[in-house]
């Protein structure tokens, strides 16, 4: 029985194939113009299944599958991403405390030039 190269492809498609999801992650940074240590959601893909050994229907089953899983959790957590990163954004800027400003240098005196008999 001969594969064709479409066949072929696919079946090489779907053994290399891993079922990935992407995850938003929250992590502290440290925000050396407020000085503060804050939030940041970051998206993170993650290996959930691997896909092999599969043939026939199953195969574009599996990876149909995969890919609207992958698609559907990409969406998701990027819509979670960016209102968590608003959120912080408001977070942040009410605890903010900028450096206090370089206090001005006092001008000393200067002696008056001695008067010329």
């Amino acid at each position: 029985m001969k594969l064709s190269a479409a066949r072929a492809a696919a079946l090489l498609a779907a053994s290399l194939l891993s079922a990935c999801i992407v995850v938003p992650r929250t992590i502290m940074t440290y925000d050396p113009a407020c000085r503060i240590v804050a939030r940041e959601m970051t998206l993170q893909a993650v290996q959930v299944a691997s896909i092999g050994g599969c043939a026939n229907q199953a195969c574009v089953t599996l990876v149909a599958a995969a890919a609207i899983t992958g698609l559907a959790s990409t969406v998701v957590s990027g819509s979670i991403a960016v209102v968590g990163n608003a959120v912080y954004w408001i977070e942040r800027q009410g605890q903010c405390q900028p450096p206090p400003a370089a206090p001005m240098p006092i001008p000393l005196p200067t002696a008056p030039a001695p008067a010329m008999p």
